[in-house]
């Protein structure tokens, strides 16, 4: 089931006498709408190139909440528990991320470390803990967290820098390369921040962002 984003009427004066809470931008297209009650389980779609808008889902709230939950413990597991098991020569060399993050802590590499261990897992934390923090009220039926908007702000401009994902990707190639001079055993973390990985690709594909500024902005004025 889908639906089409009201547009606002071309009116002299561009949008001087439009209330800007009520309208959104396509972030593809630039073009304006009036923002429209789309039914559950709905898609608000932009008429001039198709982006999806609005895509409200029942109960969207506990489910974000209950996986960015998960995400955060899956992430615990991934820092503490063994990630890679590398056996060669009648030798056995046993990783985690935070080992493999500090090997780089001395000398010039020392912000190659920091930076690894910020993108990999404190920012990831990070807006996890603030999704949590903003949304995790409201989904029983409470009113929003103090700061709860500056808290989600903040965690939608943490995402491009949360890159677990490319972290995936490094790991899945120099694999290739390992896996013919030494025998690789995966650990726990490992198949952990795969499952992260796959959460948090669902947790903001789930996400209807137009939707819950709304509700931010309801809850937090009530």
């Amino acid at each position: 089931m889908s639906g089409q984003m009201a547009p606002t009427p071309a009116a002299p004066g561009g949008t001087a006498g439009l209330d800007p809470a009520g309208l959104v931008v396509c972030p593809t297209c630039d073009a304006l709408y009036r923002v429209s009650a789309v039914p559950l389980g709905a898609r608000g779609r932009c008429t001039r190139c198709g982006t999806t808008l609005s895509f409200p889902r029942e109960n969207a709230m506990s489910r974000i909440v209950m996986l960015a939950a998960t995400s955060l413990v899956l992430l615990c597991a991934a820092v503490f528990f063994p990630f890679l098991e590398l056996s060669a020569g009648g030798m056995t060399r046993r990783s985690s991320v935070l080992d493999a993050a500090l090997a780089f802590s001395t000398g010039l590499t020392l912000p190659l470390a920091l930076a690894t261990l910020a993108f990999i897992v404190l920012l990831p934390a990070l807006r996890l803990a603030l999704l949590i923090y903003a949304l995790a009220p409201m989904s029983f039926g409470w009113h929003a967290a103090p700061r709860a908007i500056g808290a989600f702000r903040w965690a939608e401009a943490l995402r491009p820098w949360a890159m677990a994902e490319i972290f995936i990707i490094g790991v899945a190639v120099a694999l290739v390369k390992v896996a013919g001079l030494a025998t690789v055993h995966l650990g726990i973390a490992f198949w952990a921040m795969v499952g992260l990985v796959i959460i948090n690709i669902l947790n903001d594909n789930f996400m209807c962002r137009l939707t819950l500024w709304r509700t931010l902005e309801q809850r937090s004025r009530s």
